[in-house]
Formats: C-alpha cells, structure tokens, sequence
C-alpha cells in the first residue's frame, strides 16, 4: 500500500514538474523573459503551485527525489552545451581570464558574504552561482554541500536564495551593460568578453553579448562557457574544502569520503562526445533542450518547497554581497576586456 502510494506521487511530481519545465522553456523563449532564464522561470511556476496545497501536499513527497536525481541528470545533459574545441580555438587568454573570474568571484562573494553574517552554506552557493554560471552552478555544487538529515530543509530554502539572487542580480546587470555599451566605446570582440565574463547566466551573456552583433555574441558565448568549463573543478574543491572545514569533520564524529562529484564527471564525458564524436548540431540542441528540461524540473521541484518568510528574512544580506561583488567584478572585466582583448 506504501509503495503504490509513493509510487503515485512519484508520478504526479514528475508530471506537474514536467509541465512547469515545458512552460518555463517556452517562457524563456519570448524577448523579455528571457533574461530571466527557463531554469529560474520553472523555479517560479513551482512557487506559484503552492497556491494548490492540496495538489503540492500529494506531490511533495517525492518532489525530493525529482529535485535531487533529476538535477544530475540535467547536469550531465548539459555538458553537451560544452564545447572543448570551440574553447581551445579561443586561445588561453579567455581561459586565464576565467579562472580568474571564478576564483576570485568565488573567494570575495564567499569572504564578503560571511562577514555580513551569512551562513557559510548560503554563502558558498550564492558564491559559485555568482562565479560560474547562476542556477545550474548553484544547483551543481549543492550536493557537495553534506549537511545533517535535519538541516535538509534548510539547504533546499539556501538553493532557492542564492539562485534568486543571481537570477535577479544577472538580470539588472544584463541591463546596466546594455545601456552602458554607447559609452564604453568597445570593439563588439571587448563587448562580448566583458559581458561573458561579468554576467551570471549563459542567458544573461547571450542577451547583452547579442547587442554587439554576431561577433559579441560569438565571444560572450565563449566566454561565458570558459567559465562553465570550471564547474566539475569547483565542485570538487568545494567539497573537499567543505568537508575538511565542516564542524563535523573537525569533532571526528563523521568519518570522512572524498566528495567526488560522479555526475560532474558525466558533464565532462559529455563534453567531450559533443565536442569530438560526430553528432549533428540538431541532435545537440535536442539533447541541451533535454537537459534544460529536466533541470528545470528539478527547479520546479525546488520551488514548491519554499518557505517565503525564511527567504524574506535570510535573503537581504546574501543579496548585498553578491551586489557588491557583482559591481566589483563587472569593472574588472571591464579592465581586462579594454587591455587584453
């Protein structure tokens, strides 16, 4: 009885998040939305479910395991996004400058972050989703995040804070970047770096990398991808600097496992056959359009999870300092774009 019980909920979450990710897709697809981005857009029209409680109370039960075997799923789907020869083409200057990026985003957000009182996990999600890529960032390094069965809950509330604010953060500074290019008198190749190497999301760079034309779009494209390119490392470091770090570890009470992330090297794997095997272009956007969908039903998951009074109370300061870091960090591209590019 148990089990056809969960097995019904299994389908009624995979079904209702499913749809809230086919929606989301298309969403994103229209001019104004899609700033916003397919993942964060399923995120909301998960929220927007709570206004059914019955409907939520009879999916949430295994709304968990979308939210957590789904995600790596997508993850690895969307690696074939990725492409290693482009990257190589791009020579290491752009590969420089995205480590740069990453590390430095990551430290001052996770430093900045702390010292106005953020918890160290809400800090280091908003850190790498202000550093890599946004959401997918975001929901990549989480499961590196080992937290106690009772701080579960709180760590999904930590994903949905630090993907809000990089989505909301990305989307205004999309903006400011557009209207600022008359002044910054760039050529569209400086235009497409600095928008790839500021922005949050591929969304973000693709939207402010277009207003340079096809050659800004070209360079925030790979720009942008550099950085995502980092997310396996950084998924790993994190969690091995977590786990070193951690309370847990420090006191002996939890005996330590290296926290290899197996689905970031499915991202890496993918990768590579995107890059080197001899697939057509049509079926990789299938395959990323795939991949986008299941995040997003992961996201939708996520979101019929929220607690709007704990976001509301935790959330300001985290926005202040991926604010500040995200100012800091659309300069110094800005710098380097104008001198090396």
């Amino acid at each position: 009885m148990i089990r056809e019980l969960k097995k019904t909920a299994f389908w009624i979450s995979f079904f209702i998040t499913f749809i809230c990710a086919v929606i989301g897709s298309f969403l994103a697809q229209l001019p104004y939305l899609s700033l916003v981005g397919a993942l964060v857009l399923s995120m909301l029209l998960g929220i927007a479910l709570q206004l059914q409680p019955t409907l939520i109370k009879k999916a949430n039960i295994e709304s968990g395991f979308i939210s957590n075997k789904f995600l790596r799923l997508g993850i690895i789907l969307l690696g074939f996004k990725l492409n290693l020869v482009q990257l190589a083409h791009a020579g290491i200057k752009s590969i420089l400058l995205a480590v740069c990026i990453v590390t430095g985003m990551i430290l001052l957000t996770y430093w900045l972050s702390r010292k106005m009182g953020v918890e160290r996990e809400l800090a280091i999600l908003t850190a790498t989703g202000s550093g890599i890529c946004g959401a997918a960032a975001v929901m990549g390094v989480s499961p590196q995040i080992k937290v106690a069965k009772n701080q579960e809950k709180q760590q999904r509330e930590n994903e949905v804070l630090a993907v809000a604010t990089v989505a909301i953060l990305g989307t205004i500074f999309t903006l400011i970047e557009i209207g600022l290019k008359p002044l910054l008198h760039m050529t569209p190749t400086q235009f497409g770096v600095f928008t790839g190497g500021s922005l949050h999301e591929i969304a973000h760079a693709v939207a402010a990398g277009s207003s340079a034309g096809p050659v800004g779009l070209d360079e925030a494209i790979i720009t942008k991808l550099s950085r995502v390119l980092l997310l396996a490392p950084a998924a790993l470091l994190i969690g091995i600097w977590y786990q070193r770090t951690s309370p847990q570890q420090a006191n002996g009470t939890v005996k330590a496992k290296l926290p290899i992330p197996w689905f970031m090297a499915g991202f890496i794997l993918t990768s590579m056959i995107g890059s080197f095997f001899p697939i057509s272009s049509g079926v990789l956007d299938l395959l990323v359009k795939l991949a986008y969908i299941v995040l997003g039903m992961a996201m939708a998951a996520l979101g019929m999870n929220v607690n709007f009074d704990t976001i509301i109370h935790r959330g300001r300061k985290a926005f202040s300092a991926a604010f500040i870091c995200s100012c800091i960090l659309m300069i110094a591209v800005l710098a380097a774009s104008k001198l090396f590019f």
